[in-house]
C-alpha cells in the first residue's frame, strides 16, 4: 500500500466509527465514503499514469500488443487504459572492463555491450551474462574459439580483450625462450612439426601444440653428438664447438660423447658397422668417429712398450700370420695394432732367461716336436713356438739320489755321490724332453695308517723312523709298543723294484715279528728284556730288509704301555715305586758323599787358618820390629841433636816427654772427645755420666 492511501483510509475509518456512535448520519458517512472513493481511484490512476525517472532508469511498458521503454531522465505521463503494466527499472552502468551479453527474447539474437556506458536495454532484451574482459600481459594470449563456425584465433597482449557473442577464450602463457633453449611446436591440423628457438619469446598458432621447454646441446671442442634424420634415415656426427638445437625429426643417439684426445702413446681402432672395415688412428690428434663407427677393443688402447727382456706375439686377423715383437737389443720398442691385429697369450711376455741353472722345453706346434734349449741366451720363442716348462737345473747333494723315467719308459738313477754315480753320469742336469721325475707313495704317521707322502728326492743317509703298534703279552697283558728303525737305503734299484711303500713295508714286518716274539714271554719278562727282543726282531730277518734295498742299524723299543687302563695303572705303581727306591738309593749315596765332601773341606779349612795365623804373626812381628827401629831412631836423633844445647840426658828425655804429650793431645783435639784440664796439684777426678 502506498503512503498517500493511507490517510484516506483513515478519514473513512473515523467515518465509520463515527457513525457508528451516531455521531454523524448515515448521508453523512456515504458522502464521505464516496468522497474516500473517489479519492482513492484518483491516486491510482495517477499513480499509473504518470512516472517519474532517474537518469539510470528506465519505464518499460507493457500495451496490448507490444513493448517500448522510455529511458531517463524525464516525467512520463501515460494513458492508464493504454497498457497492461508499466515498471521502472535500473540501467546497467558498465566500467572499463566491463561487459554485457544481451540476447533479444523475440528474435533470439545476442550481442556484447562493452564499457565505459550507461547501458539501457531495449524492450525485448535481457542480460545473459555480466562480466569482466580479459586482460592480457606482454608474455600472455587468448586463444578465441567460435562456437558457431569452430573457427580459432590467437590474441597476443597486452590488451583488453572483450569477447563476441558467440566466443569462448581461453588464457595461456606464452613461452620465454633463452639463447639455449627450444621448444618442438606441431601442428594439430597438418601434423607438422617444427623447431622454435631462443631468444624469444613464443605465442603458439591457434592449432598449434608445444612439448617441455628443452635446453638445447652445448658441444665443447672435445665433444659430439651421433644424430639420425628419422624422416630420411640419414645419420652424421655433429662435432664440436657448437650450439645444436635438434629439429624434431632429429634423434641424438647416446647423448653429448667425448672425443679421444689421443696421448702420443695411445690409438684407437674404429671399425664401421655399416662396411665391417676397420681404421687405426694414432696420437698425438682429437679423434671423432664416423656416423656408424664405433671402438673396436671398447676403451683406448696404449702402445705396447716392450723393454729389451720382453716380448708379444700378434695375429693378423685378415691373413692369419703370427709375427713375433719384441725389444731391440739395448733399447726398447714401441708397438701399435694395426687394425686387424690381435695380441696372442694375454699380452706380453718376458723373455726366458736361459743360464747354467735354467732351461726351456719348447714345443714347435708346426711339428708338434718338443726341444729343450739350454743355449746360454735370452731366449724368446718364434711364431709357432711354444714354452712348454721352464726348467731349473736338478742339482743333487752328497746324500740325495733321483729316478727319472725317460721317454721310453726306462728308470734311470742319479746321485749325487761320487762312489755311487756311475762313470760319465752328471751330478746335475736338466730333464730331457718327455722324461720326468718319479715319485713314490710312502706311509707316513707313527702307525703308518695314511698313504699319501710322496718322495721324489732320496736321502740315503741313516736316519731314524719312529713306529707304534699293538701287541700282547703271554699272560694276555695288550700292549702299546712305541720304537725307533735307525736305518739307510743302501740299494735304490732294488728298493723301487720290491716294493712302492718302503716305510710302510718296514714297520708292517717290524710289527709282525714283535707280536710274534711277545706272545711267547710274560709282561715281567718283557720289561726286563725289551731291548733284547727288539734286536732279535731284525737279526732274525735281515733278508728281508737287504731285498727292499735297506739296511738296518738299530731297532729299539722306546716306550711302551698298557692298553688297559686298570693295567696301565698296576704297571705304573711298580714303575713308580721301583724308581722311588732308586730315588731312595741314590738320596742316600748323596748325602753320604756330601757329608765326607764337608769333612774333608773343615780339615782343608783348618790347616789353612792354621798358616794364615802364622803367616800373620810373622808380619807383626816384622811390622812391630820395623815401627820400633823407626821410633828409636826417632829418638836417638831427637836426643842426639840437643845434646849440644841440652847436656843432660834427663833433660831431654823430659823434653821428649812433652813432645809426645803434645802430640797426644793433638791427636785427642782433633778427634770427637772432650777434654778436661785439671791443676796438678789437687787431687780432683772428672766422671762424665750419660
Amino acid at each position: 500500500m502506498s503512503i498517500p492511501a493511507i490517510p484516506v483510509i483513515l478519514v473513512a475509518g473515523v467515518a465509520v466509527g463515527a457513525a457508528s456512535f451516531q455521531i454523524i448520519s448515515i448521508s453523512v458517512l456515504v458522502l464521505v465514503l464516496l468522497l474516500c472513493g473517489a479519492i482513492m481511484t484518483c491516486f491510482i490512476v495517477g499513480q499509473r499514469s504518470v512516472h517519474f525517472l532517474g537518469q539510470d532508469e528506465q519505464l518499460l511498458v507493457e500495451g496490448f500488443t507490444g513493448m517500448y521503454v522510455q529511458n531517463g531522465p524525464g516525467t512520463f505521463i501515460l494513458n492508464p487504459f493504454t497498457h497492461r503494466s508499466a515498471s521502472v527499472r535500473k540501467a546497467e552502468t558498465l566500467g572499463t572492463m566491463d561487459y554485457l551479453k544481451v540476447r533479444h527474447a523475440v528474435e533470439g539474437k545476442e550481442r556484447i555491450e562493452k564499457g565505459p556506458q550507461l547501458f539501457f536495454l531495449a524492450p525485448y532484451e535481457q542480460i545473459v551474462e555480466r562480466s569482466k574482459g580479459l586482460s592480457l600481459g606482454s608474455t600472455e594470449y587468448a586463444l578465441i574459439k567460435d562456437l558457431l563456425t569452430g573457427e580459432r584465433r590467437i590474441i597476443k597482449g597486452p590488451c583488453m580483450w572483450f569477447p563476441g557473442p558467440h566466443e569462448d577464450a581461453q588464457r595461456g602463457a606464452a613461452v620465454s625462450l633463452s639463447r639455449t633453449e627450444y621448444l618442438i611446436v606441431e601442428d594439430q591440423l597438418t601434423g607438422e612439426k617444427a623447431t622454435v628457438k631462443g631468444p624469444t619469446v613464443w605465442f603458439p598458432g591457434p592449432f598449434e601444440r608445444s612439448g617441455s621447454k628443452m635446453t638445447a646441446i652445448a658441444l665443447q671442442d672435445d665433444e659430439y653428438i651421433k644424430v639420425k634424420d628419422t624422416s630420411s634415415g640419414k645419420k652424421w656426427v655433429q662435432q664440436g664447438k657448437a650450439l645444436v638445437f635438434p629439429e624434431p625429426t632429429w634423434q641424438v643417439e647416446g647423448g653429448v660423447r667425448q672425443a679421444w684426445a689421443l696421448k702420443s702413446y695411445e690409438y684407437v681402432r674404429l671399425v664401421n658397422k655399416v662396411t665391417g672395415k676397420v681404421e687405426s688412428h694414432r696420437g698425438e690428434q682429437t679423434v671423432f668417429p664416423g656416423p656408424d663407427d664405433e671402438l673396436l677393443d671398447g676403451q683406448v688402447m696404449q702402445l705396447i712398450d716392450l723393454k729389451v727382456h720382453e716380448y708379444v706375439k700378434i695375429l693378423d686377423q685378415s691373413t692369419g700370420a703370427i709375427r713375433v715383437e719384441s725389444g731391440s737389443q739395448g733399447s726398447s720398442k714401441q708397438v701399435f695394432l694395426g687394425p686387424h691385429d690381435k695380441v696372442l697369450d694375454n699380452g706380453k711376455k718376458k723373455a726366458v732367461e736361459i743360464d747354467g741353472e735354467h732351461a726351456v722345453l719348447v714345443r714347435d706346434k708346426s711339428s708338434g716336436q718338443v726341444r729343450l734349449v739350454t743355449e746360454k741366451q735370452l731366449f724368446i720363442p718364434g711364431p709357432n713356438e711354444s714354452i712348454e716348462k721352464v726348467q731349473d737345473l736338478v742339482k743333487l747333494a752328497d746324500h740325495e739320489a733321483l729316478i727319472v723315467k725317460n721317454k721310453d719308459g726306462e728308470f734311470q738313477y742319479f746321485y749325487g755321490s761320487d762312489e755311487k754315480r756311475a762313470a760319465g753320469q752328471p751330478r746335475s742336469f736338466f730333464l730331457e724332453p718327455y722324461a720326468e721325475i718319479v715319485k713314490l707313495c710312502w706311509s707316513k704317521g707313527r702307525r703308518r695308517e695314511t698313504r699319501n707322502l710322496f718322495i721324489e728326492r732320496f736321502d740315503c743317509r741313516a736316519q731314524f723312523m719312529s713306529f707304534e703298534f699293538n701287541c700282547r703279552t703271554s699272560d694276555n697283558v695288550k700292549l702299546i709298543l712305541e720304537g725307533t728303525f735307525f736305518w739307510e737305503v743302501v740299494d735304490l734299484p732294488a728298493m723301487v723294484k720290491s716294493t712302492g711303500d718302503t716305510s710302510g713295508d718296514l714297520c708292517n714286518h717290524a710289527r709282525s715279528q714283535f707280536i710274534r716274539h711277545v706272545a711267547r714271554v710274560t709282561l715281567k719278562e718283557f720289561m726286563d728284556s725289551s731291548h733284547a727282543i727288539a734286536k732279535k726282531v731284525w737279526e732274525e730277518d735281515t733278508s728281508f730288509y737287504a731285498s727292499r734295498g735297506v739296511k738296518i742299524h738299530s731297532l729299539e723299543v722306546t716306550r711302551y704301555q698298557c692298553a688297559d687302563s686298570r693295567t696301565s695303572e698296576i704297571l705304573e705303581q711298580i714303575i713308580q715305586e721301583t724308581t722311588n727306591r732308586m730315588n731312595r738309593l741314590s738320596q742316600a749315596e748323596s748325602e753320604n758323599e756330601v757329608s765326607l765332601f764337608r769333612t774333608h773341606g773343615q780339615i782343608e779349612q783348618e790347616r789353612l787358618n792354621g798358616d794364615l795365623l802364622a803367616i800373620k804373626h810373622k808380619h807383626s812381628e816384622a811390622e812391630a820390629e820395623v815401627v820400633g827401629r823407626a821410633e828409636a831412631n826417632k829418638v836417638a836423633a831427637f836426643i842426639a841433636g840437643l845434646e849440644a844445647k841440652v847436656p843432660k840426658l834427663d833433660d831431654r828425655i823430659s823434653l821428649w816427654q812433652v813432645l809426645r804429650k803434645n802430640e797426644a793431645l793433638a791427636n785427642i783435639s782433633e778427634g770427637n772427645a772432650s777434654l778436661y784440664y785439671t791443676p796438678s796439684d789437687v787431687d780432683l777426678s772428672i766422671e762424665t755420666k750419660k
